[in-house]
């Protein structure tokens, strides 16, 4: 009899720790949770139709099994007990199966309160679980195998649940991706009307605090993916119980939380949780040894994880170099932009094996690696050459987008993949009816950019062709878009007709100086307008825009010192150049020199007020930094290559200096670089011109 009394106390204390004892949890970091009762109102998800009446103590247990906050838009209405047990021997953890069709206790109420409490102790024959009625546990895959929608997993759960849960609701989401997108929405609202979707949550909600880890993430993981709102009490249980249980996550479950995470919305238990995952990556990433869970791990341990962290994974990253494979090297690039550390190390060593390897490459990852490398601002001259070569090798079998998506992270990197553009401009010109507005915009930015249609063959003919399907939405485009789009004709130093006079017109003009973007409209209106003034546009040189006045163009805030130095030095003092002149137009030259017109002599500048202007040629000297031409080129971009042409135009002969390759000069060596740009080759020594032609 002791021992009956002894298994049931047992018994009863195992409930305890299976279900919620309150309404709502304050949360702790990691996991730590006391129970503060608050009576909200909360709303059942889904309307049982055959309701059972609430007569045991379950009923103030679990009555909010699976409930959404009143924002939702559910129905209040009570929810019955649909959990009891009837037990025949002590109760194991491992061993529970609930069936509500019995109950253990049943509670008799009052207004007062809970009066009195009634235990069965009595068990017929017929009631007892037997090896015969004991329904046979069933794997996830198998579900996922034999059903084939979700409302099927619930039937069976219905004929005869099994421990634990976490198998239907696995099997849900292995069904639920096979599915189309309608197919989904129609199948997650049947799902949420099932009868015994709401008993499957309770049940998950009992047996997460016995259930394997593992087991525990998997239906985390599964319930997240199936579009079941986070703000629900199952979701907010589940991510409890999984901090309280942290510490037993192993290599395996480190992967799999890893998921979790990357699939959930932020909230305060989410960064909780994931507070309690760096420090648990913290203290076992010597550990891991699977090189595919390693990156997992790097991907989801977050872009505002302590630097630390990262320089540690990446010292783990390092260590497995030599056991990455093809595909491992191939998703380094997207792992490192996702924890936002580029590591030159392992990049250059992945570009490596990415190019020797680049043959049958899939699209997707040449683009998440030309992604990545934009995020990063990761430039390796060599892996953009192979990445563009192979797109161009292969440049049939690829879609219009995918290219042009592929142009776009180039030019944001700066490089110019010549073969590939002319490649794509072709395919433009024969299939103009293929372009949207939004392409158009792209298309037109990423070759002004990079200034490349200047020297194509087909130049005008492209340039006509994007102007047709531009004038072919004027009906509909944004002035901002408008304004974008012929913006970038002007860098490329052409003026379709149609779309230029829209926008001129005065209620264009006016919105886009009344909007949002207002500084960044003046800017691009006044380069238009110096456009229209100083390129050949004949036809077009009478408009005048009445437009706000642009501050001047700053000087470089580092004074170029050792070009001054190096003028100085060659001219004969400083009365022979100008420092930081402002020129018309808003434009701004590093130095001017002034020579005659056969640029044998430098001219001092108190000399040039008493010389005949047709004697004189004006020398700008612009000092440029890397970022003003295309990656690994002399190749200058779109708006250093229009304002030398407008230099040109007012009548300047443009020197351009590189600052990078001047402070690497000896001033010898700088003295004569200098010499062989300003002066003609006639007027130059023997080893000056040979300088030159090299």
């Amino acid at each position: 009899m002791n021992n009956k009394a002894g298994s049931f106390l047992w018994n009863l204390r195992q409930f305890s720790t299976l279900v919620p004892t309150s309404r709502n949890m304050r949360l702790y970091p990691l996991g730590l949770c006391k129970p503060k009762i608050v009576h909200s109102n909360w709303n059942i998800l889904n309307n049982f139709h055959n309701r059972m009446r609430s007569t045991d103590i379950f009923r103030y247990l679990f009555q909010d099994a699976f409930i959404l906050k009143s924002d939702v838009g559910f129905q209040t209405k009570g929810i019955s007990t649909v959990t009891a047990l009837r037990i025949d021997r002590p109760l194991y953890a491992k061993r529970l199966f609930f069936d509500s069709k019995h109950s253990l206790v049943s509670v008799d109420k009052s207004n007062d309160g809970l009066k009195k409490v009634n235990f069965h102790h009595e068990v017929s024959s017929e009631d007892v679980l037997t090896k015969e009625t004991k329904p046979n546990r069933i794997s996830s895959r198998k579900l996922s195998e034999e059903c084939n929608s979700l409302s099927d997993v619930l039937d069976t759960f219905t004929k005869a649940p099994t421990f634990p849960s976490s198998n239907y609701f696995t099997a849900m989401w292995t069904i639920a991706k096979r599915l189309s997108d309608d197919q989904k929405r129609f199948e997650r609202r049947l799902m949420f009307s099932h009868p015994a979707f709401n008993q499957l949550c309770e049940h998950m909600m009992r047996e997460a605090k016995i259930m394997q880890y593992k087991y525990l993430l998997f239906s985390l993981y599964a319930i997240v993916k199936l579009g079941i709102p986070q703000n629900t009490l199952l979701v907010q249980t589940l991510l409890r119980v999984t901090q309280e249980r942290i510490n037993e996550c192993d290599e395996r479950c480190l992967s799999v939380l890893s998921s979790v995470l990357e699939a959930m919305e932020p909230c305060k238990n989410v960064h909780v949780l994931q507070m309690g995952f760096r420090i648990l990556v913290d203290q076992q990433v010597w550990k891991i040894e699977d090189v595919f869970t390693l990156q997992v791990v790097m991907k989801c341990i977050g872009k505002d994880a302590p630097i630390a962290l990262k320089r540690k994974l990446e010292m783990k990253a390092l260590r497995e170099l030599d056991r990455f494979s093809v595909l491992n090297s191939q998703r380094m690039f997207e792992v490192l932009a996702a924890m936002n550390h580029r590591s030159l190390t392992l990049l250059n060593e992945c570009s490596k094996v990415v190019l020797d390897n680049i043959h049958g490459c899939p699209s997707k990852i040449i683009i998440n690696i030309s992604q990545s490398c934009k995020d990063l601002q990761y430039h390796n001259l060599d892996l953009f050459n192979g990445l563009a070569e192979y797109v161009a090798a292969t440049f049939d079998i690829w879609k219009l987008k995918k290219v042009l998506f592929i142009l776009i992270l180039f030019e944001n990197l700066g490089f110019r993949p010549a073969g590939l553009m002319d490649l794509f401009m072709k395919r433009v010109v024969e299939d103009p009816e293929s372009l949207n507005m939004k392409n158009i915009l792209s298309i037109l930015h990423t070759y002004s950019s990079l200034n490349h249609v200047y020297e194509c063959q087909n130049k005008e003919q492209f340039l006509e062709v994007m102007a047709s399907a531009l004038t072919g939405y004027l009906h509909s485009v944004s002035s901002g878009n408008l304004l974008d789009a012929v913006y970038s004709f002007g860098l490329m130093n052409y003026f379709p007709l149609a779309p230029l006079n829209q926008l001129l017109q005065k209620d264009i003009i006016s919105e886009l100086l009344t909007s949002d973007d207002m500084k960044k409209n003046v800017h691009k209106l006044h380069i238009l307008d110096t456009c229209l003034k100083l390129d050949d546009t004949i036809y077009l040189k009478d408009i005048a825009l009445s437009l706000p006045q642009l501050p001047r163009e700053l000087p470089p805030s580092h004074p170029n010192t050792k070009v001054a130095e190096v003028l100085s030095s060659l001219l004969g003092g400083e009365g022979h150049f100008s420092k930081d002149v402002h020129l018309p137009h808003n434009y701004h030259i590093d130095f001017e020199i002034r020579v005659d017109t056969n640029r044998n002599q430098v001219l001092p500048f108190s000399d040039v007020d008493t010389a005949s202007a047709t004697d004189i040629q004006r020398v700008a000297v612009l000092c440029v930094s890397r970022s003003a031409y295309c990656l690994g080129s002399s190749h200058p971009r779109g708006f250093l290559a229009m304002k030398m042409r407008h230099l040109n135009a007012m009548g300047f002969h443009v020197i351009l200096v590189n600052n990078w390759e001047m402070d690497k000069l000896e001033m010898e060596d700088a003295i004569t670089f200098l010499k062989t740009k300003i002066y003609s080759v006639e007027a130059l020594p023997v080893a000056a011109v040979n300088l030159q032609s090299t």
